[in-house]
Parts: structure tokens; sequence; C-alpha cells
């Protein structure tokens, strides 16, 4: 089918990107998790084959990205040169993201980052031994601690007062999303279909989020996320270490709730 369209050829041009780089199909299947018959039908511009719609260009753009070719240019470059075939289905005329490229570059990159944490904790770990160690040669006493003027402790002040301020009531059209981090992970939120959130959070990092339809949310360490919906604390989205994507919506956002 190559040429049905035009002189444009986004499947021979693949192909070359991934002959340059001396990579087989097979690793693209592995690297891209896409099966070798349908990489086959891209590079053969055999659309016949292909899902159609965003799934056909989720599959371009993820063979792009692994020839280290610019997806956006090949997406375009794949419309133009089927720009009557399903392959143009359902592709966005504004900024707002499709849901299974984003989700899917989202747990591809959480992966990513899990991986590395995996190898560096290891090695922070050790050198916090041993400072920690350096640390206990170093410390004083307990007789010198107790007998210095400054480790005395002053109790004799009141507790400073704190004032609780009511929370705002939640409008019924919406969800309050409110994400926190116990430890270093990588977070990707859609909310409404836009991208909100795609980065690490920090230990102790916190978002929040107004949802008026859905939100698609990506955690990198599962066990790490917590979530709360309207001021109501979610159950884990997963145990420590697992990559995890779940959809919210005023609908169905009851079912991550802790039960009573």
């Amino acid at each position: 089918m190559a040429g049905q369209h035009g002189q444009v050829d986004v499947g021979g041009t693949l192909r070359r990107a991934r002959e340059r780089r001396g990579l087989s199909l097979r690793e693209i299947s592995n690297a891209t998790k896409i099966a070798m018959p349908t990489l086959e039908a891209i590079e053969r511009n055999d659309i016949a084959r292909l899902p159609g719609g965003i799934f056909s260009r989720g599959f371009v753009r993820s063979y792009a990205l692994e020839v280290g070719l610019e997806p956006e240019v090949v997406i375009q470059a794949f419309m133009g040169q089927f720009p009557h075939d399903s392959v143009t289905a359902g592709h966005p005329t504004t900024s707002r993201i499709e849901d299974h490229e984003a989700v899917e570059s989202d747990r591809r990159v959480a992966s990513t980052l899990l991986r590395l944490l995996a190898i560096s904790v290891p090695v922070a770990a050790v050198a916090v031994y041993f400072s920690a160690a350096g640390r206990r040669v170093a410390a004083p006493s307990p007789q010198t601690a107790a007998s210095s003027p400054q480790s005395a402790v002053d109790v004799s002040l009141p507790a400073p007062a704190v004032a609780v301020e009511a929370a705002a009531p939640v409008p019924a059209d919406r969800l309050i999303v409110q994400i926190s981090a116990a430890r270093r992970s990588w977070v990707g939120a859609i909310v409404d279909g836009t991208r909100a959130a795609q980065r690490e959070f920090k230990p102790g990092e916190e978002a929040t989020f107004e949802v008026r339809r859905d939100i698609v949310l990506t955690a990198g360490d599962a066990g790490a996320v917590t979530v709360m919906f309207n001021g109501m604390p979610a159950r884990p989205l997963g145990g420590n270490g697992e990559v995890v994507t779940v959809r919210a919506n005023l609908n169905n956002f009851k079912t991550y709730l802790l039960t009573p």
C-alpha cells in the first residue's frame, strides 16, 4: 500500500531509521511491547492490518521514539499519507491529549524511573550508613551532653494555639483530588483530557487537582503515593515499586475510598 496516497513513505522512513541504528524488528518489539506483525504492517504501510485511530498513531509514535525520529513530525506525515483512512479518526484539533498514548508514555517513564531508583537506593543507603557511623564516633558522651547548659529544655512555655479552619464544601459537579508522596515517585496526571502533571514528586510534596470529567493517574511507585478524593482518603493505589494507572470520576471515585 506504499505510495497509494502520494510520495510520503512513513513505513519506509521508520524502517531505514531502524536499520541505521542496527536494530532488528524483534528489538523494537521488545522495547515498545508492540507485536511483530503490527510493526511489519507499519513498515509496509499496510494500514488494513492496523487497529486504526489513536491506536495506530500510538504504535507509530512509539516506533518513531525508539529509532530517534521526532514523533510529532512522523505522526503528521502518517496522517498526511493516509488522510482519508482510519488512522486520522479521533485525532484532536486542539491541545487535548489522547489518553491511550499519554498513559502509555507515563507508564514507560515511570517504569524507567523506578529501575533507576532501584539502582540508586542501595548506593544511597551505604553512604548514609557510613555517614551515620562517623557521626556516632564524633558524638559527645552522655555526661558531657547532660552537663551542657544549652541542653536544658524550657517546658514552661505553653504550646501555641493553632487555628482550625473549616474545609470549604466541595461542589457536587466536580471532584477534588489531592496527591502526596511519602517518598520519591514519578506521577502523571491527565485531568479532563489535559496534561496536569508529569514529573517526579519529592518526599512530602503534594498537588491538588479539580476534576470535572475524569482524572487518569499514573504512579511510578504506587506504594509511595497517597490519594484523597473530596477530602476522603483512598486505599493504596498498589504495592511498593508497582507502576499503577487508575481512572477516577464522579461516578466511580467512591470505589477507591477506604472502607469506613
